[in-house]
């Protein structure tokens, strides 16, 4: 499965979907995971602690909503 992460869009919102921990638990049971670039900043969580985790880093939203098959929020 494809599994994927926007960026919060709701003003003032700086939680993210699935932190690297999480991220690392879908890969190693075979799921893909496409994270949108910056998506974890709000929450002090880097693009490289996701890159770190297995997670592939996205430039866009459209990208991760047309290949995902589940979207976290």
């Amino acid at each position: 499965m494809i599994i994927g992460v926007p960026k919060e869009i709701k003003t003032g919102e700086k939680r993210v979907g699935i932190v690297p921990s999480g991220v690392s638990a879908f890969v190693t049971h075979g799921h893909k995971v496409l994270v949108e670039k910056g998506a974890g900043l709000g929450s002090g969580i880097p693009d490289e602690d996701y890159r770190s985790a297995g997670a592939k880093i996205m430039s866009s939203a459209q990208q991760i909503w047309e290949q995902a098959d589940m979207i976290l929020k």
